[in-house]
């Protein structure tokens, strides 16, 4: 998929504006250096199924999902646009429990739904409903930051635990038929990554959605050019996600997330970060699950349970579909 989609972007000659962050940085929005500030844009298509699933709906996702991607470039979110297309004979109560569920999280993260677009294709054209929502935020300029910027030295921290959501989505699914309590985690960061950026020792940060944490360090590592190495021990995972994915034969490092971030932190600031991350409603079971080295550039590497070290690759593929 990567590979397709730095392909199609080789179509458009003109990648950037404003000099600002361009679609070539490949990050989780772009940016338009305007004055004194840099407005931060991002785009996400939703086609989560089920609709509906523990802890949440493809309502409250859509907003949470372009809420978080403004966080991790370090930009306040201020508003959203969203495009929702549903199937010809969608269920009026099924769109107004969405669209409620939209304004409520929309609310819960203090930003505004300003515009967007409607539309309803022929039965069987689409599969129920997909929702696109276009978020806006606001940071400094020159403070946006981008997966590029880790450097040695650094840790890394991880707000929550991991593998919920798509634990979740695998429960609500019929022919899993998974008897669990496991919710979705999916909410909005920026009260966390505020508390974070306040300290001022963020040098790079991910939200794991698609592909988990494993995808989102291996972008870090790569763009950085920097190895990072986790301890087995400290990653924050539940006793009910490692039994599922055990079952299913998934890696819980690989399971999406749609309400934790993965943030690489100078050293001297890194305990002051977890600390500040901590006190804040979303980030309570954060933990310190690694470091940055300059040593095997490129690399995310495990040192397990029994002392040995194993390379975490990119996911080949999706483990789980449809799951945002």
């Amino acid at each position: 998929m990567d590979d397709a989609i730095k392909g199609f972007i080789s179509n458009f000659s003109v990648r950037r504006a404003l000099g600002g962050v361009g679609i070539d940085e490949f990050d989780d929005g772009a940016s338009l250096k305007i004055g004194e500030w840099e407005l931060v844009a991002t785009m996400d298509g939703h086609t989560v199924s089920p609709l509906f699933f523990p802890g949440g709906d493809i309502g409250r996702l859509a907003i949470c999902g372009s809420v978080n991607d403004l966080a991790m470039m370090g930009a306040k979110p201020i508003a959203i646009l969203d495009s929702i297309i549903v199937e010809e004979g969608f269920s009026f109560s099924d769109l107004d429990k969405i669209t409620r569920s939209m304004g409520a999280a929309a609310e819960e993260a203090g930003v505004a739904v300003i515009g967007g677009d409607f539309k309803v294709m022929p039965k069987n054209a689409i599969d129920k409903i997909t929702i696109a929502t276009c978020g806006l935020g606001l940071a400094e300029k020159g403070k946006v930051i981008l997966d590029s910027g880790t450097r040695p030295g650094d840790k890394v921290i991880a707000t929550g635990s991991i593998g919920e959501h798509g634990i979740a989505l695998l429960s609500a699914r019929e022919q899993f038929n998974l008897d669990t309590d496991i919710k979705s985690d999916v909410r909005p960061l920026w009260a966390t990554v505020e508390a974070a950026l306040a300290v001022g020792g963020i040098t790079s940060m991910k939200d794991p959605t698609r592909g988990g944490l494993a995808s989102a360090l291996n972008d870090i590592a790569a763009k950085s050019k920097v190895s990072i190495w986790l301890d087995h021990s400290r990653l924050p995972i539940k006793k009910a996600v490692s039994a599922a994915s055990e079952m299913l034969g998934l890696n819980p490092l690989e399971i999406t997330c749609e309400g934790v971030a993965v943030m690489c932190v100078s050293e001297d600031r890194a305990e002051e970060t977890l600390e500040a991350v901590r006190n804040t409603p979303y980030g309570r079971e954060a933990s310190l699950i690694g470091e940055v080295r300059g040593d095997r550039p490129g690399y995310v590497l495990l040192k397990t349970e029994v002392g040995g070290t194993r390379i975490v690759d990119k996911p080949m593929g999706e483990p789980i579909p449809r799951v945002c």
